[in-house]
């Protein structure tokens, strides 16, 4: 029988963003399709819409500059909350190296397209979708993968798709995926909480139960 380790999650937002998969995630922690909670928000500016919606929603946040000793006051912020998992939700920066030792296969990261393909620095939100559809694909949808030190190069956890249509705009085909990356988010964090993620390598093997030892 699966056992199950609630999740004390740390959510990193980005500075433009509208928070919706952290709103999602937290959603999800309040009708039980999570187990666990979201403990912190962590963002880099006070008036980020997502921090905002945080903070209407109860949720405790905290705002880090990046600066010389950001890496030490991220580690303290996350030791202080009890955190064991962080996920990123529009934060573009790379995390810092020490924090990514720290919490090594328990970050994790939604991204709009399905890797390996339109990743990298500089490939987010707008620009990733107007990339797909320049490039004439048929098929795109959204990638949860672990962080590494890099961008967008950590193992991936679970692929969502959907079709790329004739008369899709960057908007429209956005539109489309967003709620693909709720869905698959919420269904990696809860593989997370059940223990049922295993790397073997590169490869993520989803389990029936509890891990194998």
């Amino acid at each position: 029988m699966t056992e199950i380790k609630p999740l004390r999650l740390a959510v990193f937002v980005g500075v433009r963003g509208r928070g919706s998969n952290l709103m999602a995630i937290h959603s999800a922690t309040q009708d039980g399709r999570l187990s666990g909670e979201v403990a912190l928000v962590i963002g880099t500016k006070p008036d980020a819409p997502a921090l905002l919606r945080a903070q209407e929603a109860g949720i405790p946040v905290a705002v880090i500059a990046p600066g010389d000793s950001y890496e030490a006051q991220l580690l303290a912020t996350l030791t202080k909350a009890h955190v064991n998992t962080i996920a990123l939700a529009g934060y573009l920066r790379k995390l810092p190296e020490a924090v990514v030792e720290h919490f090594r296969n328990r970050i994790v990261n939604v991204h709009p397209a399905l890797l390996p393909a339109f990743g990298g620095k500089g490939m987010y939100g707008h620009h990733v979708h107007e990339a797909v559809v320049a490039y004439g694909c048929k098929v795109s949808g959204c990638t949860v993968h672990f962080v590494d030190s890099e961008y967008d190069t950590g193992p991936i956890v679970l692929q969502r798709t959907v079709p790329v249509l004739d008369t899709d705009t960057p908007e429209t085909l956005a539109a489309r995926i967003l709620p693909e990356e709720h869905a698959a988010y919420i269904e990696a964090l809860q593989l997370l909480a059940e223990g049922r993620i295993l790397l073997e390598g590169r490869r993520v093997v989803i389990t029936s139960g509890s891990p194998r030892s």
